[in-house]
């Protein structure tokens, strides 16, 4: 098998994605979180303050799903096709919520009727706290793992999805963006909707950290199998150590009212569960609860080196060039928000 820096070809893959997935939770994550806490804003103005926010990057951020979900149906194709397959009722209300609440933001400032506005105002409330919540399941699923057989057939039922540990984690994924979220906002507002922020954030923070505690707790009784690699590479306690160091730096930097710092823990926050949750999981993608052969690792799903060895080229070339666009519309679009006539 062809290595590339001491690392085979499926093991790039697996982190290539895991960057594209991080990528996504820490970009779209504030939109999401903005959406989710939109309905704490009583008035006009500062509901339009709060969508114009997210206006120039919200479009831009889901291209990471986007460009995410493609690298997945390239490299991993059985997970891909088993992942859709088991989730398909999940994946079909993201879709829906991904669509309404894009339509959410385009469509309301087309009418100045109150009830149109409070119409889809309420539909990119609960259609962005949706896409949260459902990631979360989702997230929570693969952790605990899902019934599968020696075939990769699925063998449960829909009601094991919403169990009790998916559930918090779902929760604590939805907290954890409304957190992003909210400081987000107060980096780009000032006056009294800055003040409102100030408060929003340290209730959403409280929040959080509840949550982070509980499903932490949780899943080293309920999951024993993620602390495995722990347990075999003593060294990788570093990053729940430094998840931790994280979270109470970014509480230290909310009560300073530091919220650039603390929009950057929160990012780095993300991408740290994302790390060990990846963790927990190497080599395999997917865990079968139902039987080890059901257990999907990287190297039964890749495909062949010719072809990940080609994409990788692309996916080379590709990458700065997302990058290099998410850094020229967050600088372009930096600042507070002043609305105008062509404003949300």
């Amino acid at each position: 098998m062809d290595t590339i820096l001491g690392l085979d070809l499926p093991t790039w893959w697996f982190l290539l994605i895991g960057a594209l997935i991080s990528g996504y939770g820490i970009l779209d994550g504030f939109d999401l979180g903005a959406g989710a806490l939109h309905l704490f804003f009583r008035k006009e103005q500062s509901r339009r303050i709060a969508l114009n926010a997210i206006g120039p990057v919200w479009d831009g951020n889901e291209v990471w799903l986007v460009i995410g979900a493609g690298a997945l149906f390239a490299a991993f194709p059985l997970v891909y096709g088993t992942l859709l397959s088991v989730f398909y009722l999940p994946f079909m209300l993201l879709l829906l919520a991904i669509i309404f609440r894009a339509i959410s933001i385009e469509f309301r400032s087309k009418e100045e009727m109150k009830w149109w506005r409070t119409l889809w105002d309420v539909c990119y409330c609960l259609s962005s706290s949706t896409i949260a919540l459902l990631f979360g399941l989702i997230l929570g699923n693969l952790i605990q793992g899902i019934p599968l057989d020696k075939n990769h057939q699925f063998v449960g039922r829909l009601l094991d999805f919403f169990n009790p540990y998916a559930l918090l984690i779902s929760v604590t994924v939805l907290s954890l963006f409304m957190l992003h979220g909210a400081m987000y906002l107060a980096m780009k507002t000032e006056d009294r909707l800055y003040a409102r922020m100030t408060v929003l954030i340290n209730q959403t923070s409280k929040f959080f950290i509840l949550c982070f505690i509980t499903s932490s707790m949780a899943t080293l009784i309920y999951v024993p199998h993620m602390e495995a690699i722990f347990h075999k590479y003593p060294v990788m306690f570093a990053l729940p150590v430094t998840a931790v160091l994280i979270v109470l730096n970014m509480r230290r930097m909310i009560e300073k009212r530091r919220y650039l710092r603390g929009f950057i823990s929160s990012g780095v926050t993300t991408a740290l569960l994302l790390i060990l949750f990846a963790s927990g999981l190497y080599p395999n993608l997917v865990l079968s609860n139902y039987d080890a052969r059901g257990n999907i690792s990287i190297y039964e799903a890749a495909s062949t080196d010719s072809s990940l060895r080609t994409m990788l080229l692309f996916a080379v070339i590709g990458m700065p060039l997302v990058l290099t666009y998410t850094v020229f519309v967050f600088w372009t679009f930096r600042g507070k928000v002043k609305l105008e006539e062509t404003s949300y």
